[in-house]
């Protein structure tokens, strides 16, 4: 149910499609991302990020799903690329079957126009391997860089650069529309990624 003092569902659900077919939504987030990258005495357009998924469960309203074997998840999976401090600047949702390594090509091909500084990317060890290495090679001149987990580690361990994107996937989940991958459509999938963020660094802008 919607706020009282909202316009009708009618009309909610009218912008909603409107803002998400014209590409509105993307255009307020890199416009927030250049905002809050500036207030942190950043360039606007970053030069390097960091790729991560997260596998979701769906729910019966149907549409694209597949199944995680690693993660144990039938669902679909949420691929995103944030900058060095974990501001979001592309995201692809696909069924949670397809690998990392073949769903970043498409992603980082995404956000190359809008992005056209950001070419060195880190990543852990499920894009590793020559496969990626090729696809990367037909789409522009990206450097991907692996990092792993110490090899001594026992217990939990902060992993350089991967911390980030991770804590990125940890805010977006705490917006309630997340905690499960609600919607039938892809589009909608990743529009209402797109508003969980832009409602996050709404909030950051608006800290005194």
């Amino acid at each position: 149910m919607l706020p009282n003092d909202f316009p009708p569902v009618s009309t909610v659900r009218r912008y909603f499609y409107d803002w998400l077919d014209n590409g509105l939504l993307e255009e307020l987030n890199r416009h927030l991302v250049a905002a809050a990258r500036q207030a942190a005495g950043r360039a606007a357009d970053p030069s390097a990020g960091v790729i991560d998924s997260q596998s979701v469960r769906t729910t019966q309203s149907g549409g694209i799903r597949g199944y995680d074997a690693g993660k144990r998840v039938n669902g679909r999976k949420r691929h995103i690329v944030t900058d060095t401090v974990g501001l979001l600047v592309g995201l692809a949702v696909h069924g949670a079957d397809v690998q990392d390594r073949d769903g970043a090509p498409g992603l980082l091909k995404s956000i190359s126009t809008a992005y056209p500084l950001l070419r060195h990317v880190f990543a852990d060890g499920g894009y590793a391997g020559p496969k990626l290495k090729g696809a990367l090679e037909k789409i522009g001149r990206w450097t991907l860089q692996i990092v792993k987990r110490s090899d001594t580690a026992q217990r939990f361990e902060v992993i350089p650069r991967r911390w980030v994107v991770e804590r990125t996937l940890a805010w977006l989940g705490r917006c309630r529309r997340m905690a499960k991958d609600w919607e039938k459509t892809i589009a909608s999938a990743q529009a209402w990624l797109l508003i969980a963020h832009i409602r996050r660094v709404t909030r950051m802008l608006a800290r005194p």
